[in-house]
C-alpha cells in the first residue's frame, strides 16, 4: 500500500494513456466546432471548397453569377450552412432507372 507510483507504473501508465486519448478527442472537437448564431452555422469560403470539392475561384465565380447567397463582412465571404444544403438539393437530379 505504500508503493511509490511513478509515470512508468502501469496504474500511472494507462491513466496517462486515458487523458491522452481524451485530449486527442478534445482537440477534435474544438477543430471542428462551428457555433451557432441566430440558430444558423457559417462555414469560411475555405470549408464549402473542401465541402464542395472545388476551389475558391469557382466559389467567386458562383457568387459573382448569383448562383450562391453569401455574407460579406469587410474582405471576409460567409456562407450559411443551410443555404449550401439548399442549393444541394436544388441541384439534385435522380437518375434513370432502366426497365422499372
Amino acid at each position: 500500500m505504500n508503493e511509490l507510483m511513478t509515470r512508468e507504473s502501469g496504474q500511472m501508465a494507462a491513466l496517462f494513456r486515458m487523458l491522452e486519448h481524451a485530449l486527442d478527442h478534445i482537440e477534435l472537437l474544438t477543430e471542428n466546432y462551428r457555433p451557432v448564431l441566430g440558430g444558423e452555422r457559417y462555414l469560411t469560403d475555405r470549408e464549402v471548397a473542401k465541402l464542395l470539392k472545388t476551389c475558391r475561384r469557382t466559389l467567386q465565380e458562383y457568387r459573382d453569377a448569383g448562383r450562391m447567397s453569401y455574407i460579406q463582412l469587410g474582405g471576409k465571404i460567409l456562407y450559411r450552412e443551410s443555404d449550401i444544403e439548399r442549393l444541394l438539393k436544388e441541384g439534385y437530379r435522380e437518375a434513370f432507372r432502366n426497365g422499372t
